[in-house]
């Protein structure tokens, strides 16, 4: 089997570890608050679970580019077993958490560290064919997908079977295992005397020389607000099933299906629609899904039903599983030669930031509009995304490429 597709399956089952880990808290996150950790009332346990659960991100927002500078000077599986093992640690300690402020800190630690993902998408963009990176960004995205789907299943059934505190180190235990593989089967050919002897750009600098390409600049707007429009009515979602459907009794089991719906479609879609990309082109599934998930959002703000709901949410998830893989693959296309990590550290950085505004925001205009009005906002947004997509990319290639025709 070539290295590329060794690397690719070890990354898949990687993505899907520390995915379905992080996840795997957020079913008894504020049960675990308040059985073990001492808490009583449910406005604390509020807030003290919106913010362990925004602090991740917030840390991983800060870090990520330092990250991805140093992989630069040490490669990108150094980073994938720093993060790794670093991860697996941090999340043993939390099942030894004894307050809310201990769980606090080590998530924010957590986000410090945290980098394995874009690692892997950046190892997975240097060491695969071009004509190929379509498909393998897509196989990529899906494998972290099936955790964030799986992940809160998984947590809660082993919650009620060992309890809250053993799940922690069964996630430590399981991240640390799919590192140990990295360690022994993934390769990447990466010259550190070359790279240590290459002038090493500030992380500001390196910024500022990315986002010269207009197109990166571009592809960094579309994924926040391509978070924006995705994350910001989920949170939400449990209380509209409850608006359309009051008579439900088991809302937490309706809410957790819908969302596994949305997964379930954007697993299936992100490696066919990567591999048509590679055919006609990643700007063009890109601008289709946007204009797609624009349309899909629609229904979800007239849904009569929870089950008209999940139709569209199902729906919907096919064209959000060609935007996230889409946008790296372009990433991978655009950035300047050697500052790839560097370009998809900063892209998850604006991931990050999408999942910190975004369920806030969503809430703070919920209460204006309702949250049938977040769905609409959600299609205007991605609409607006496709228009952005179409003169930044589409059509600024065309241009390019009439130029050269008219050189020659």
């Amino acid at each position: 089997m070539e290295q590329w597709k060794k690397n690719l399956i070890v990354l898949w089952f990687g993505q899907f570890l520390v995915m379905s880990g992080m996840t795997m808290i957020m079913p008894f996150l504020t049960l675990y608050l308040q059985t073990d950790l001492g808490l009583s009332d449910p406005h604390a346990i509020g807030i003290w679970a919106g913010a362990i659960f925004a602090s991740n991100f917030v840390t991983a927002f800060l870090f990520q580019p330092l990250w991805g500078k140093l992989s630069e000077r040490y490669g990108r599986k150094l980073m994938l077993l720093r993060s790794g093992f670093g991860m697996a640690i941090v999340m043993c300690l939390m099942g030894f958490a004894a307050t809310p402020l201990h769980l606090l800190l080590l998530r924010l630690l957590n986000g410090v560290i945290s980098g394995f993902n874009p690692a892997s998408v950046a190892l997975v963009s240097a060491t695969t064919p071009k004509e190929k990176l379509g498909f393998a960004m897509g196989t990529l995205q899906s494998g972290g997908i099936a955790g964030t789907i799986l992940g809160p299943l998984i947590g809660g059934i082993l919650a009620d079977a060992i309890g809250y505190r053993f799940i922690f180190y069964i996630t430590g235990a399981s991240i640390f295992i799919a590192t140990m593989i990295v360690l022994f089967v993934v390769k990447e050919r990466f010259n550190r005397k070359e790279a240590s002897n290459t002038e090493q750009m500030s992380v500001l600098a390196g910024f500022k020389q990315i986002i010269a390409v207009p197109q990166i600049m571009a592809l960094f707007m579309i994924t926040v607000l391509i978070q924006f429009a995705n994350m910001s009515p989920m949170s939400l979602i449990p209380l509209y099933i409850q608006e359309l459907n009051p008579e439900l009794v088991n809302i937490a089991f309706f809410a957790g299906l819908v969302s596994s719906a949305t997964g379930l479609s954007n697993m299936l879609a992100s490696p066919v629609l990567g591999k048509i990309g590679d055919r006609i082109g990643a700007e063009k599934i890109l601008l289709i899904s946007l204009v797609g998930a624009a349309v899909s959002f629609i229904p979800q703000a007239v849904a009569s039903d929870v089950w008209h709901l999940l139709i569209a949410r199902f729906c919907l998830g096919f064209f959000l599983g060609g935007l996230v893989p889409t946008v790296n693959a372009l990433l991978g296309q655009y950035s300047p030669r050697g500052m790839e990590t560097r370009t998809y550290s900063f892209n998850s950085s604006f991931i990050s930031l999408g999942n910190v505004i975004a369920p806030v925001a969503g809430g703070v205009v919920s209460g204006w509009i309702g949250i049938d009005g977040l769905f609409i906002i959600s299609a205007v947004l991605m609409l607006v995304n496709g228009i952005w997509a179409w003169y930044s990319l589409i059509n600024q290639r065309a241009k390019l490429k009439l130029k050269r025709q008219e050189k020659h």
